[in-house]
């Protein structure tokens, strides 16, 4: 009873329906959190490192009003662990479990690593409503396509969150601990940082007042109004999700209780909660759905892997092209960016300009707050048309005419692009302040002309189709 316990964090960074901390806690032993700058986090993208940082510095000051500590090694994951069971007397390691496959195999390596040793080693239930492998058609097998996977599930119990851990034992000697502002997490971002910091929503508490929001305000009109970029209609959870800041357990159940209450939006709501799950579903039986076209018909597709001036032009929200480059500069000056205006640029990308979805997937990777490893790739796949349940080839979005149905009154473009506004919002010159310097951006020049327009794109992107399918 005197051995701590070490619970190793990762994307769990909460204090409400936490399995291995509660397990921990109800062991009546002392608990270690310990959080490892490891292999994985020291490869993240840019964006996405920096939020990790802000998010570990709020999960350590929870952990702080409850009389426990985050203690923080910068170090890989099997050494960082050895080293406090060394330091600690510790016996015993707990962990929730992650799901995309590269975390999985190092998760395999060191479990396996420690038992040798004599350690305990037990993993919890993640941040997923349902394990992948719990999920089987009738005939067995995974689920392909997302409708019969929502229904496979929606009627599944999900277990009430328990409560928010209120105590941790302490150790009688706490190890020492890395200093968080010493890791420098956001140095890649440079003079980014404090543009993304001003709309960043960062921890536990941020995410449960968001939901609380959501679903007393917002819920009832999310079908109709989820598409609207520039209307404050969607719950914006996709990020405190990314971190285990909230958990989806929690955003279940609130779903479900608004719509218990009749409240209008709630089942598109949690159809959309369950849509993340089914990127798991698929990147846990096709763990090469990050780098290899689902459809393996689509492997031969020719698509343009270089880095063209028009790539350039995308990346910089410099495409001539109003909602498509409004959305790069969200992304940009937020670290987010509307669901409707994902799917624009990354048609744009995949058809207007025949680049390889590949090049938008790594650069979402390097640029989103709330990246993803499995929605990310489902997203990009489903949008280039060669990944599961994706959208047809043939379907090319109309940046212009997805602009007046979606931002008719301008809202969204003018709150991102500063080119030829008289008085320009905070919003459109953060932009400018967030870029590098050497991309010598001027918000006074004239906006550019399209690189390829609505209509001549698509024509390309049809007639390479064509070909591609008559072969």
């Amino acid at each position: 009873m005197t051995a701590p316990i070490l619970v190793w964090i990762r994307r769990d960074l909460r204090l409400h329906d936490h399995a291995a901390l509660s397990a921990a806690a109800q062991s009546g032993r002392p608990v270690l959190p310990v959080f490892l700058c490891d292999e994985a986090l020291e490869g993240l993208g840019t964006a996405a490192k920096w939020r990790f940082g802000a998010g570990v510095g709020a999960f350590a000051q929870s952990l702080e009003a409850i009389g426990s500590r985050l203690i923080l090694r910068r170090r890989p994951c099997l050494e960082g662990l050895s080293d406090l069971i060394q330091e600690t007397g510790a016996d015993t390691v707990y962990w929730q479990r992650s799901y995309d496959p590269e975390q999985q195999a190092r998760d395999a390596k060191v479990k396996a690593a420690l038992r040798q040793r004599g350690v305990q080693v037990k993993s919890f239930a993640g941040h997923l409503l349902f394990e992948p492998w719990t999920v089987e058609t009738k005939t067995g097998g995974p689920y392909k396509v997302y409708s019969p996977f929502w229904r496979a599930v929606k009627d599944r119990g999900v277990a009430t969150p328990p409560p928010a851990i209120k105590e941790l034992r302490a150790p009688g000697t706490w190890p020492a601990s890395d200093d968080l502002e010493r890791w420098n997490l956001g140095a890649a971002m440079r003079r980014g940082a404090p543009i993304l910091a001003k709309h960043a929503r960062v921890g536990e508490s941020a995410a449960l007042d968001r939901l609380n929001w959501f679903t007393q305000t917002a819920v009832e009109s999310y079908k109709e109004q989820r598409d609207f970029p520039g209307v404050d209609a969607s719950s914006a959870l996709s990020e405190p999700l990314t971190y285990g800041e909230i958990s989806p357990r929690t955003i279940w159940h609130a779903g479900q209780r608004a719509l218990a209450e009749g409240a209008a939006g709630a089942e598109h709501f949690l159809k959309e909660l369950v849509w993340r799950e089914f990127a798991y579903h698929l990147l846990h039986h096709w763990p090469d759905l990050p780098r290899q076209t689902w459809r393996r018909e689509w492997a031969g597709f020719n698509w343009n892997r270089a880095e063209t001036p028009q790539v350039t032009a995308w990346k910089q929200g410099r495409t001539g092209i109003e909602f498509v480059d409004a959305a790069m500069r969200e992304m940009y000056v937020t670290g987010r960016m509307h669901n409707r205006a994902r799917m624009i640029v990354g048609s744009y990308l995949t058809k207007h300009l025949l680049a390889d979805w590949r090049i938008g997937l790594d650069w979402f990777a390097d640029c989103l707050t709330d990246w993803d490893p499995a929605s990310n790739a489902m997203g990009w796949q489903w949008v280039a048309g060669c990944g599961p349940d994706a959208a047809p080839y043939f379907r090319v979005f109309n940046p212009v005419t997805q602009s007046d149905k979606f931002d008719a009154d301008r809202s969204y473009r003018n709150r991102w692009i500063a080119e030829e506004q008289g008085a320009p919002p905070e919003t459109a010159l953060d932009y400018f302040k967030a870029v590098p310097k050497a991309w010598a951006l001027d918000p006074g020049a004239p906006y550019p002309h399209p690189i390829v327009t609505a209509a001549d794109g698509r024509d390309r992107a049809l007639q390479a189709y064509g070909m591609f399918k008559d072969r």
